[in-house]
């Protein structure tokens, strides 16, 4: 019973903010109902019991959401939506196609005819899927995470030319920190 109300809520949340994408008239507010529906979508993963997956799908959704939420308030005119515009083009058209592909996709569903289960599940879905999907790369994809992780830390790293110890000394206890550009944090 708690799985079934957790999935209905998450279901609901997912599609509630899809919904709201649309119609939300600002970039960073439709970023941010994205990110609500994508995350719901990671938690039925999870729920469907590949943790790992759902995982992924959340922090990989996270990061990609604000990412794309810098880049809009960098380069956008209006990216807090203070003049209103609309997020819909072509409505009738979209609303169309929406339909058209939401039929066939149900129809499909409906109609195709399938298979019966052949054995039993694994004990673990997780491994049992990155063994799917990866195959015998599987040691090599994790080592091109922490790799991918290890550069994106030393990329910020060397991107920052000043640090605390900059600012405040080897010991941190300058009184007042030596900034290039006075009425910065700490003054």
């Amino acid at each position: 019973m708690p799985e079934n109300t957790v999935f209905w809520v998450l279901a609901s949340l997912a599609v509630g903010g899809g919904v709201m994408v649309f119609r939300f008239d600002s970039m960073a507010r439709a970023t941010y109902a994205l990110l609500l529906s994508l995350l719901c979508v990671g938690g039925l993963v999870i729920l469907l019991g590949l943790d790992y997956l759902g995982v992924v799908i959340v922090l990989m959704m996270t990061i990609e959401m604000a990412i794309m939420a810098v880049f809009m308030v960098m380069y956008m005119m209006n990216p807090a939506g203070l003049m209103p515009m609309s997020m819909q083009h072509n409505k009738k058209g979209a609303a169309v196609v929406c339909a058209g592909v939401f039929l066939l996709m149900a129809s499909g569903i409906v109609l195709a005819p399938w298979p019966p289960r052949a054995g039993t599940a694994d004990d673990d879905p997780t491994k049992a899927l990155g063994e799917s999907l990866m195959g015998p790369q599987m040691l090599t994809m994790m080592t091109l995470g922490f790799a991918l992780f290890a550069t994106i830390v030393a990329t910020v790293l060397l991107a920052t030319h000043r640090g605390r110890y900059d600012r405040l000394g080897d010991d941190l206890r300058a009184r007042r920190a030596d900034d290039p550009v006075p009425g910065g944090v700490g003054r």
